[in-house]
């Protein structure tokens, strides 16, 4: 019998003018997300993640600290705890990409995953950190410290890439050297900028480490900023680099896929990349 995974995607606009408080943000775009949780569960998708900084608008266009209001604590953050009781509800594995408040003054672009149980397993701290115009993250992310975690859920082995990360494939090779089955990486993108690497880049690290990579980006333009269109087209690409489900560019929408992780081996036995790797070729790669 095939070890299908049924997951999902969430791609969600922003739903507040930003002149709104972080916590009215906050309930906002849960409640834009709760009907799509609801509807996944009752699908039986087993396993979920959402957009980068899900809770709010994608702030870093500006510098402007109000935006660090939207950090939480993670377990113990009310977002957190939330999503801990819908996975323990639906019976399914949930990431939850949100801004983490490791002490005052210290943040992070974090996602926590959230076993099908309820139970919390752990967190991925988004390791780079861009510093470009209009993506003026290091004024609100500290460099993730914690690796390149692989979470053993109920259903697989997970994986989380967020956003700028998905541009450096030693990361995407360490996921799948800890083993991930499945990485999802939570993104805000704009047309105009990285579109042309957005079903590049993703799809590569899947055929080249034989893993299922869910890439989810949001929708719309959020103003006052306006640096661009978030284009969603959120999708599955499978461990031969095919994208197999995606969503629309420009509207709200949740894409769900049937994964089969039997593939991954099939795959990874006709190409033997990890076998064949040279890792003592490598150390200039780490001398730069």
């Amino acid at each position: 019998m095939s070890r299908i995974v049924k997951s999902a995607l969430i791609q969600v606009a922003n739903k507040l003018d930003t002149a709104a408080s972080c916590e009215e943000h906050r309930k906002a775009m849960i409640e834009a997300h709760l009907p799509y949780i609801d509807r996944a569960g009752k699908m039986g998708v087993q396993m979920l993640c959402f957009q980068e900084i899900f809770t709010g608008p994608y702030f870093c266009p500006s510098q402007d600290k109000k935006w660090y209001g939207l950090a939480e604590a993670i377990p113990d953050g009310p977002t957190t705890k939330l999503m801990c009781e819908y996975a323990k509800k639906y019976n399914m594995v949930i990431v939850v990409p949100i801004y983490e408040e490791h002490m005052t003054g210290v943040y992070y672009n974090t996602a926590a995953v959230i076993d099908a149980d309820g139970k919390y397993l752990g967190k991925y701290r988004k390791n780079h950190i861009p510093q470009v115009a209009g993506f003026w993250e290091k004024f609100f992310f500290k460099p993730g410290n914690l690796g390149y975690p692989v979470f053993n859920t109920a259903y697989g082995k997970v994986g989380v890439y967020i956003c700028y990360d998905r541009h450096f494939p030693e990361g995407a090779r360490a996921l799948g050297i800890n083993g991930a089955e499945i990485i999802f990486n939570p993104s805000a993108t704009v047309a105009g900028l990285s579109q042309y690497l957005w079903e590049l880049e993703q799809p590569a690290h899947a055929a080249a480490n034989g893993y299922f990579v869910g890439a989810i980006n949001r929708v719309g333009k959020e103003a006052p900023w306006n640096i661009g269109e978030f284009y969603g087209t959120s999708y599955f690409a499978n461990p031969r680099g095919q994208i197999i489900a995606k969503a629309s560019k420009d509207k709200d929408e949740m894409v769900v896929a049937d994964l089969n992780f039997d593939e991954i081996r099939e795959i990874r036995d006709l190409w033997q990349f990890y076998r064949d790797r040279r890792p003592e070729t490598y150390s200039p790669l780490t001398d730069l």
